[in-house]
Order: C-alpha cells, then sequence, then structure tokens
C-alpha cells in the first residue's frame, strides 16, 4: 500500500484539525442523551422490567435523593433534562481533550470506545457515590451490557461527531 493510501485509510489519519464547540459538545449531547436515553428505555425498561418513570427519577435522585422517586413526572422530566446535561457534559470533556490530544480525532473509533468504557466508570465508581443517589449493588447483569452500550452508543457517537467536524472545519 502507498504512503498515500495507507494515511488515508481505517480511521483516517489525516484528520487532524480541531473539531468545533458547537459540533461536538451540542450535538454531542444531544445525539448521545437520546442514544443513551433509549438503550436505558429498552435495557432496564423493556428487559429488565423498570418502570419507564422511575429510569429517569433515578437520574434525578442523583441530586433529590430518595425523593426523587415520589415526585412523579415533574422529577421524570427532571431526570430527563440531568441526563442530557450529563451527556453535553461528557461531550464537552471529548472536545476539550480532543483540542490537547489529537490522537482522538486520528483514532476516533478506538479513542471513542475507549472514551465511553471510561465515562462509564467514572460515572458509575466518582460521579454517582458522590451524589446523593443510591449506588446499588454491582450486578455483572447489568454492568457488562452498560459499559458496552457506552462504549457504542455514548463514546463512539462523540468521538466521530468530532472527527467529522474536525474534518469540516479544517476544510474551512
Amino acid at each position: 500500500m502507498s504512503d498515500t493510501a495507507s494515511a488515508h485509510s481505517g480511521d483516517d489519519a489525516s484528520a487532524t484539525g480541531h473539531p468545533r464547540a458547537l459540533d461536538t459538545i451540542i450535538y454531542g449531547g444531544l445525539v448521545v442523551g437520546i442514544l443513551d436515553g433509549l438503550f436505558a428505555l429498552i435495557f432496564y425498561g423493556l428487559i429488565l422490567g423498570a418502570q419507564p418513570l422511575r429510569i429517569f427519577q433515578a437520574v434525578a435522585s442523583g441530586v433529590l435523593g430518595k425523593a426523587s422517586f415520589e415526585g412523579g413526572v415533574t422529577t421524570f422530566l427532571l431526570g430527563i433534562l440531568l441526563h442530557f446535561v450529563v451527556a453535553t457534559c461528557i461531550a464537552a470533556v471529548y472536545y476539550v481533550a480532543s483540542l490537547k490530544l489529537p490522537v482522538l480525532i486520528r483514532h476516533a473509533v478506538v479513542c471513542g470506545l475507549l472514551y465511553g468504557m471510561i465515562a462509564h466508570l467514572v460515572m458509575n465508581y466518582v460521579v454517582i457515590p458522590l451524589s446523593a443517589a443510591n449506588s446499588g449493588r454491582f450486578s455483572l447483569r447489568t454492568f457488562l451490557p452498560a459499559f458496552i452500550g457506552h462504549a457504542l452508543l455514548v463514546g463512539l457517537p462523540i468521538a466521530l461527531l468530532a472527527r467529522r467536524s474536525a474534518k469540516a472545519n479544517q476544510r474551512n
């Protein structure tokens, strides 16, 4: 394979421009919020049988504690809002990191998958224990699908959006 062909194959190592903040953070937060929210509703709701209302009330419990489960639709909506705020923060961290580490753009697929896994670990073992939410017990039955889900539905979309934005920004 020629040098030119290898430079433009795979993860497209030629994409070294900086992503735009709006593209990566806002669109990333929206896309990830929707994908991860759908994952939560399907996995926890349809597969494990949790009530959809309680899924997002559990997110609100990070701020309100156990009281979130008594707040009905209001705390459900607060949970959705907080879910999108967290998704946007996760996208913002990737954006800021990509400004200093161009490898996150050049190798977006691998870095995005790894970032999603790291985001899941940080959420579950740093953020949630520091919040008012009940951390619960470890269960491989819920950990593994959520871990893989975060790689595919959180980290990967953010990285691909950042790479797309960097390419577009490089052309301008």
